[in-house]
């Protein structure tokens, strides 16, 4: 049987995620804290705490990768009005590498929406989680990676 007790602190340490607004790295160093401290208190506790940690773990890797991808349409967009390359070797051969061709736009607007979307859905996920937690229910995260079993 849950108490209301475990059932609260397992709604904080999702809730603990949003300190990152507040505090840096707050997503984790919260949910972190209250798991490490209530782990050992409570199966329902322990579960809860290793999915919010895993989100935000797996949230990091998923941002990381769509900003490595999107670094380099951020720099043909900053350098956009600079010759990089401007070689007239060849008789019909003009290179000139001045401003980023339309696919790569379209594919860092596409990025960004990604990027969007994906935040909007981590904000409803977590506040899904708490509830359930609030409700005595296990809440696992979709798209998330087990790195805490």
């Amino acid at each position: 049987m849950t108490t209301n007790h475990q059932k609260n602190i397992a709604t904080f340490i999702h809730l603990s995620t949003f300190s990152r607004f507040l505090i840096p790295l707050g997503n984790f160093i919260g949910p972190i804290v209250l798991w490490i401290m209530n782990k050992d208190k409570s199966e329902f506790i322990d579960t809860h705490g290793k999915q919010a940690i895993n989100f935000q773990i797996s949230i990091l890797l998923y941002a990381l990768v769509i900003g490595t991808l999107t670094i380099p349409f951020f720099i043909f967009k900053f350098f956009s009005g600079m010759d990089f390359i401007d070689f007239n070797g060849f008789h019909d051969l003009h290179i000139n590498i001045n401003e980023p061709s339309p696919l790569l736009l379209i594919s860092g607007g596409i990025l960004g929406f990604l990027a969007v979307v994906g935040f909007i859905l981590e904000l409803v996920f977590i506040v899904v989680a708490s509830l359930k937690a609030r409700d005595g229910e296990i809440y696992e995260y979709p798209l998330t990676i087990q790195f805490l079993k």
